[in-house]
């Protein structure tokens, strides 16, 4: 059974703004590198890093490729 919802300022959950295009797109951006793994396929190896993002729903970490983070994100290559 559907209860009738009662409003409560309490409930609201804090936005974190950040800017959206024209075209209702935004930039996501990389804020740090947190782990690497090499993925061993039948003959093949693809060093990953798992990358955590700016501008995601919340913060969110996902494993990208490394070569690809090393071409678009070089800044978070250097020692």
């Amino acid at each position: 059974m559907l209860r009738r919802y009662l409003s409560d300022p309490s409930h609201v959950l804090p936005v974190e703004s950040f800017e959206v295009n024209t075209d209702l797109t935004y930039n996501k951006e990389p804020i740090l590198l947190q782990a690497r793994q090499v993925k061993q396929l039948r003959n093949k190896r693809n060093p990953l890093v798992k990358v955590l993002w700016r501008n995601y729903s919340g913060k969110e970490d996902t494993w990208e490729r490394e070569e690809d983070m090393r071409t678009q994100y070089l800044h978070l290559f250097r020692d």
